[in-house]
């Protein structure tokens, strides 16, 4: 089952140069989103000169504006098919085509001193070039195979790529810096989204040269969809949204949105948090920022690593589950660093210089030192690695499931579907966390220009806690709504065995625990599945 017919009726099989070729693509997938959660929101605080509500606003906004984008772009590409150019092209690939010469348009996000109103059209933009591009090569995967194991194998790839990209956004402003100068500089900034923004349209080329697209059969590519005959082009809108909330009526699918939101809201707030707690409450600098978040990411591509095996094996909850207990434990040894205020860490820290890894080898800082700057941030690096690749792992074999229910591949729409709920979702996490962090009283160093701003107390306890209580909440919260979760390779494979019956013609189950399954997964009655419930 793992390899797939082409249009000649030859079978294809994945290999090593499909899975990282396809997996690059989420250099800009994660990798646009590392510098944005990461770095975009202190850019715009620090030297952009705008508050902490504006900078939550201009990231904000834009993801409410995709809430027609996303399911859009999901249902048009689900249905190009029908037409001419999406035969030709690629139903798929015809977005990740209009999207490459246009990505480089990055850097300009990160212009110093510009306008509320030019960092949200710039970021608008290229929202909607992320989403363009994200949604169609999302579903590639879910494409090119079947198997649970190689379905895993692709979301590994995808997410050890992801946290390279991580790792690139976080250490790419100390390389600069070093070989540059230019400490706590906008110049910075500017030149590590150019640099991005190339490599971006590098991996869209490469996605587009070791991907493709699920063939149709002779039947199928005879079908022309109602909705895109030119007379009835008006219930293209009202087909998309039907289809939208349908994807809703999939049980496990919305279970895996709980482990999905739990998993990244949480992240959302502490990557918007984290750059302002090392500033107010560690006293750190951009180099001490970046270097921090680089050993997260280390820690975090270590964590994939492990995690592609956990979820082949055991499934995906027991890791969401693990990964909840190291990122809440690195919260809670820095909400203790807030409480206790260990002494002589600030001029520990300063004793290091610009580099915190002169901490290491001889002459190392004192350990106290180091347990504070590096445990947990090793800590939240091995839980966020995990809650990264699980959501990522189940969606590929969602289609299967809704499959299961409608008849029909849909891998587009899901997609869309997630990257909504995603955007939204982050949207109001990232202006939420902005607003509460402007309502405790923080002040953007650049708003006052020639004044050497102090963060009052309040200010520093709202950041503190923020950091703290606003992941583990949201994290808690998704795992209780997913506890029963029961997608694994094992429910994998009967409900794949099932769906070839289904399509055969069958009505019952071959046995009732192929039955029980079926149905606990698709959340429908054995009897209206494929279509017959409709």
């Amino acid at each position: 089952m793992a390899s797939i017919q082409n249009k000649n009726g030859a079978m294809r099989t994945p290999t090593w140069i499909n899975y990282w070729g396809w997996g690059s693509g989420d250099m800009l997938g994660a990798g646009a989103q590392a510098v944005i959660t990461g770095w975009l929101f202190y850019f715009l605080t620090a030297f952009g000169g705008l508050s902490a509500a504006e900078a939550g606003l201009v990231i904000g906004l834009p993801r409410l504006i995709e809430a027609i984008t996303c399911p859009l772009i999901g249902y048009i590409s689900d249905n190009l098919r029908h037409t001419w150019i999406g035969r030709r092209i690629g139903r798929r690939k015809i977005f990740l085509l209009i999207v490459l010469p246009l990505l480089p348009s990055f850097a300009l996000l990160f212009r110093a001193g510009e306008t509320f109103y030019y960092y949200l059209a710039v970021f608008i933009f290229f929202e909607l070039l992320y989403t363009m591009f994200l949604i169609p090569w999302e579903t590639l995967a879910a494409e090119m195979s079947k198997e649970y194991k190689v379905k895993a194998k692709f979301a590994g790839a995808r997410m050890i790529v992801a946290q390279s990209s991580a790792i690139l956004a976080s250490y790419l402003p100390t390389l600069l810096i070093n070989n540059f100068g230019g400490k706590d500089s906008p110049e910075t900034f500017f030149w590590m989204a150019a640099i991005f923004g190339l490599i971006f349209s590098a991996v869209v080329m490469i996605v587009l040269l070791t991907s493709w697209e699920r063939p149709y059969a002779e039947s199928e590519r005879g079908v022309q969809s109602q909705v895109f005959k030119s007379n009835v082009m008006w219930m293209i809108p009202v087909k998309m949204f039907v289809d939208l909330f349908s994807t809703l009526k999939i049980r496990a699918f919305r279970q895996h949105l709980s482990l999905y939101l739990g998993g990244y809201i949480s992240q959302d707030i502490f990557s918007t948090a984290f750059p302002i707690f090392v500033a107010t409450v560690l006293m750190g600098s951009t180099l001490v920022i970046s270097q921090l978040m680089t050993t997260m990411y280390i820690a975090q591509l270590i964590s994939v690593m492990v995690a592609i095996n956990i979820v082949i094996r055991t499934g995906p909850v027991l890791a969401y589950r693990v990964a909840i207990g190291f990122f809440s434990a690195a919260l809670l040894v820095y909400l203790a660093f807030y409480l206790l205020r260990p002494t002589g860490f600030d001029t520990g820290l300063q004793a290091l210089g610009s580099n915190i890894f002169s901490g290491f080898g001889p002459g190392a800082a004192e350990p106290v030192l180091l347990f504070w700057l590096f445990v947990p941030i090793i800590l939240a690096g091995l839980g966020r690695g995990t809650l990264n690749f699980v959501p990522w792992s189940v969606y590929n074999y969602l289609p299967d499931i809704d499959e299961a229910v409608t008849g029909e591949r849909r891998e587009g729409i899901f997609a869309g579907v997630m990257t909504l709920v995603r955007k939204l979702a982050q949207s109001l996490a990232i202006m939420a966390t902005g607003w509460i962090i402007g309502w405790g009283g923080y002040v953007s160093p650049k708003s006052r220009p020639g004044e050497v701003i102090v963060q009052t107390p309040e200010a520093i306890q709202t950041i503190a806690l923020l950091l703290v209580i606003g992941p583990i909440v949201v994290m808690l919260l998704g795992m209780v709504a997913a506890w029963s979760f029961r997608l694994n390779a094992r429910t994998h494979a009967v409900l794949v065995h099932e769906v070839e019956r289904l399509r055969a013609g069958a009505r019952t189950a071959e046995s009732e625990a192929n039955r029980q399954i079926v149905e606990d997964l698709t959340g429908w009655r054995y009897a209206t599945l494929w279509g017959r419930g409709r």
